[in-house]
């Protein structure tokens, strides 16, 4: 029997993890965490790497250590020649991967990681029963679900096509795509990867938006990191109202603007082109598509930079878990929970799952550390 579970190790799990050891309140053999990957931070690394991504959005004090300031310290310590980017300071890829690896190696992360699915969770008072993939039954008294929402999002016309692949679907090989190609989306996904590609395919890169790029330095206002915002928004007992809030605050599909600086310039020295416009029919057995002013392309490779869908996460464990225990939700479909973020007593939420109370910012770092101060408050 374990004191506290942990499902997901990806940033947010490994933060909390890495906050309740360092807390001093548990040991590491009271904890365990379950993720379908074989270490922590798998997938964050994969779908970075694969889109070439070399600075963070985020500002340096936005990491998966307790000390704000753990970052910068490591950094001084490192050879890196521009460790930090822009008046943030935020990070290169490099240096916050390696630091991470620093943290979770020092915690000792890897001996309390199990490698697989969860099948079932179930209150067996008065603990949690989590069943895996693998036939094994963990019993818990806090159980925590550190989960985003992984199901790819695609427009319409893009499900189904043979030459069609979402770029952070596992089963793209990277290394195996033809040129030319056609990346949709206007995020910064799709500017990432356009600006990788074009230098590895000049002159044979499309990216299509649906919208004029929308240039932010972040994804939401710093405001919602602190009362400014928050104050008013933890008033709010109707989660409608809240959840417009989130949907307005959030810059979806944004870029910052030294990205769209750089897209010009590959544009202007036609290394890359962009058409603002939208995909109005599409003919996957000939690789030809019509934008809505009849522009034809003819990619030999469409690569969706779409995102994932906005619902809850469609995973049964977590479907059949909220029908069971009578958990509650907003009319969007998210947890309703406490401050503390239980959702019902010793179950927490981190993550997508939690932004009804954290706010905008839940899905990103500073989200996985302010929701781990909170489960960390909460532990009597």
């Amino acid at each position: 029997m374990y004191e506290w579970i942990i499902i997901g190790g990806g940033i947010h799990g490994c933060t909390l993890a890495t906050s309740l050891l360092k807390s001093g309140k548990i040991k590491k053999e009271e904890m365990l965490i379950i993720d379908p990957h074989s270490g922590p931070l798998e997938r964050w690394k994969e779908r970075t790497e694969r889109i070439q991504m070399p600075f963070l959005r985020s500002p340096s004090v936005h990491h998966i250590d307790v000390s704000p300031f753990s970052l910068e310290k490591y950094a001084k310590t490192t050879q890196y020649d521009k460790p930090f980017y822009g008046y943030y300071d935020r990070p290169s890829l490099d240096l916050f991967n390696e630091h991470a690896t620093s943290v979770l190696k020092e915690a000792n992360l890897q001996d309390v990681w199990r490698q697989t699915k969860v099948m079932q969770v179930s209150k067996q008072n008065p603990f949690w029963e989590i069943e895996t993939e693998d036939q094994h039954i963990y019993y818990a008294k806090n159980s925590v679900i550190a989960i985003g929402n992984n199901d790819l999002n695609y427009p319409s016309w893009g499900e189904n096509m043979s030459s069609g692949f979402h770029l952070f679907d596992p089963a793209l090989n990277m290394q195996s795509i033809k040129p030319p190609l056609l990346i949709v989306g206007g995020g910064i996904t799709a500017a990432h990867a356009a600006i990788s590609l074009s230098h590895r395919f000049p002159g044979e890169v499309t990216l299509i938006t649906r919208h004029p790029f929308r240039i932010h330095d972040f994804d939401s206002d710093p405001g919602w990191l602190g009362p400014k915002y928050l104050s008013a928004y933890s008033k709010i007992k109707d989660y409608d109202e809240r959840r417009k809030m989130i949907q307005q605050a959030r810059h979806r599909g944004s870029i910052p603007s030294e990205l769209y600086n750089r897209l010009l310039h590959l544009k202007k020295h036609e290394n890359l082109f962009m058409i603002q416009s939208e995909i109005e029919t599409a003919c996957s057995e000939s690789n030809v598509f019509m934008t809505r002013e009849a522009k034809k392309l003819r990619p030999a490779t469409v690569l969706f930079a779409t995102g994932f869908k906005a619902s809850l996460s469609n995973q049964s464990w977590l479907l059949n878990l909220i029908a069971k225990e009578n958990l509650i939700c907003a009319n969007c479909g998210y947890p309703i929970v406490e401050e503390s973020l239980e959702w019902c007593p010793h179950l927490f939420v981190m993550g997508p799952l939690a932004e009804l109370e954290i706010g905008p910012a839940s899905r990103n770092i500073i989200g996985a550390r302010k929701a781990a101060e909170r489960i960390i408050k909460s532990i009597s």
